[in-house]
């Protein structure tokens, strides 16, 4: 289950501005959700999509709702997959992301960055 946090207009990050090649101050259309199983939140996920990458048909990116962004992104496979970065996250309270990775999409001259935080209870209920 998707539940969105928040989404809409907003800066990126510095690293993220960087990551995508677009100048820190542009805005961009920032969903950050959390997905959930068994009741339960595991992965919180913000994706960072570039003013350029909403035209034509991937204009409806804006537009997922309660959609999974996987289900864009890879039906059919028009976006292509970086690779990833990952690294462990410094945890100041329990619940907090253990884990995190991420990647940049792209699509022809279109990109977008998608950034996932492994929550405790998922690795939990992997264990």
């Amino acid at each position: 289950r998707v539940k969105i946090l928040r989404e809409g207009w907003a800066r990126p990050q510095r690293e993220e501005a960087l990551t995508l090649g677009i100048a820190h101050r542009q805005l961009a259309w920032i969903r950050e959700v959390c997905l959930c199983g068994d009741h339960q939140p595991w992965v919180l996920a913000r994706t960072v999509i570039p003013r350029y990458t909403l035209q034509g048909h991937d204009r409806r990116l804006r537009h997922l709702g309660n959609r999974p962004l996987g289900a864009w992104l890879f039906s059919p496979p028009q976006w292509a997959r970086g690779p990833f970065e990952t690294g462990l996250c410094q945890r100041r309270q329990p619940g907090q992301p253990a884990a995190a990775r991420r990647s940049r999409f792209s699509n022809g001259q279109r990109a977008l960055l998608v950034g996932e935080y492994f929550l405790p209870k998922l690795l939990e209920s992997r264990g």
